[in-house]
């Protein structure tokens, strides 16, 4: 159902790192993130914490927690599937990391968050084919 994931969160100057690394590993318990650190528009320390998860055990544990999550998150999800996913089959969604550090999973819009990039495993690999294959990951 899924190639692999890939994540991205931002620690900003105002943020604690371990916080943030506790809301990713409310996603993804195993992953050890990698750090690049960069600056934010007014100079600014911000660090990007990233990783690609390929291993069919753990994608097969993050999808038990999308069918764990609440039914209107769920929901939410499955009426945006059209305007969440590109041509080649990737769903893009974004969990809020305060939420997620509290162990629950919200969808959000707003940037600071866990930007998340689903591959769904689709042959072939047109929006279509992976628009039914998450229909029935989210359902």
């Amino acid at each position: 159902m899924i190639h692999n994931l890939s994540y991205r969160a931002f620690v900003y100057g105002t943020e604690n790192k371990e916080k943030v690394l506790e809301s990713i590993k409310t996603l993804f318990p195993n992953s050890l993130p990698q750090c690049e650190a960069t600056e934010g528009y007014y100079k600014n320390p911000v660090l990007i914490l990233s990783n690609k998860i390929d291993k069919k055990r753990e994608i097969k544990d993050f999808v038990e927690k999308l069918s764990k999550m609440n039914d209107p998150t769920r929901k939410r999800i499955l009426h945006q599937l059209e305007n969440k996913m590109d041509d080649s089959g990737n769903l893009f969604l974004r969990f809020d990391k305060q939420r997620a550090y509290q162990g629950d999973l919200k969808v959000v819009e707003h940037g600071d968050s866990i930007h998340l990039k689903i591959k769904i495993a689709a042959y072939p690999a047109k929006k279509k084919v992976a628009l039914e294959i998450a229909r029935k990951l989210f359902e």
